[in-house]
C-alpha cells in the first residue's frame, strides 16, 4: 500500500476588487459595502485551509473553508439575499485565489480541474475533516471548498466531472491546455 503524505501551505491570497465586483455582477460598491467585504475576507482568511496530498506518483491540492463560514453565509442570507450573495461569492472567491496563489494556470483556464476520487484520496480528505458527500459521490462535502491536481495538469481534457459540467456542457472543449503526459489516452489522468 502507497504512504499518503499530507502537507500544509500557508497561503495570503489577494483580494482584487475588480475580479470581486465581476463575479458579484455589480459595477460599484460603496465604501461601507467595501469595508464590510474586505472585514469578512479578513476575518475568513485565518479559517481558510490548504493541503497538498500526495500518494505515490499522483499529488493534489485541497483548499477549503470550514463549516462555520457556511452557516454565516446562510444566516445573512436570511437577513438580506443581496449580503448573502455577496458573502457566498466571496467565500468561492476567496477559495479560487487561494488555489491561483499556488496555481496560477488556474486562472488562465478558469477552471481547477477535479481529479478522480481515488481511495487515498477520500480517505486523506475524510482525516481533514473534508470528505466527500457519499461513497459514490464526487462532490465534497463542504460548499466552499476546491480539489484539484497539484501540480497542474491541463484543463478540462483530465476533468473527472467533464460528462456533468455545466462550463462545458459536458463536451470539455473550453480553452485549455494539457500539459504532456497528462493526455486522457496517453497520461494519468
Amino acid at each position: 500500500m502507497t504512504e499518503t503524505t499530507i502537507t500544509e501551505h500557508q497561503l495570503q491570497p489577494y483580494f482584487d476588487i475588480e475580479e470581486f465586483m465581476g463575479l458579484c455582477q455589480e459595477k460599484r460598491l460603496g465604501g461601507a459595502v467595501l469595508e464590510r467585504i474586505l472585514g469578512q475576507w479578513e476575518a475568513w482568511l485565518p479559517l481558510l485551509k490548504a493541503r497538498q496530498i500526495s500518494s505515490g506518483s499522483s499529488s493534489w491540492l485541497a483548499v477549503w473553508l470550514p463549516e462555520e463560514v457556511e452557516n454565516a453565509v446562510d444566516e445573512t442570507w436570511a437577513q438580506s439575499a443581496s449580503e448573502g450573495f455577496q458573502l457566498n461569492v466571496l467565500a468561492q472567491y476567496l477559495c479560487m485565489s487561494a488555489i491561483q496563489e499556488l496555481l496560477p494556470q488556474v486562472a488562465a483556464g478558469g477552471c481547477a480541474p477535479s481529479p478522480k476520487p481515488a481511495a487515498e484520496l477520500r480517505a486523506a480528505l475524510a482525516g481533514l475533516g473534508l470528505p466527500y458527500k457519499g461513497e459514490d459521490s464526487s462532490l465534497l462535502g463542504r460548499r466552499y471548498a476546491v480539489l484539484t491536481y497539484y501540480p497542474f495538469k491541463g484543463g478540462c481534457e483530465v476533468c473527472h466531472m467533464r460528462p456533468m459540467c455545466p462550463k462545458g456542457q459536458g463536451r470539455g472543449d473550453n480553452a485549455s491546455i494539457v500539459l504532456p503526459g497528462y493526455e486522457r489516452n496517453g497520461g494519468e489522468a
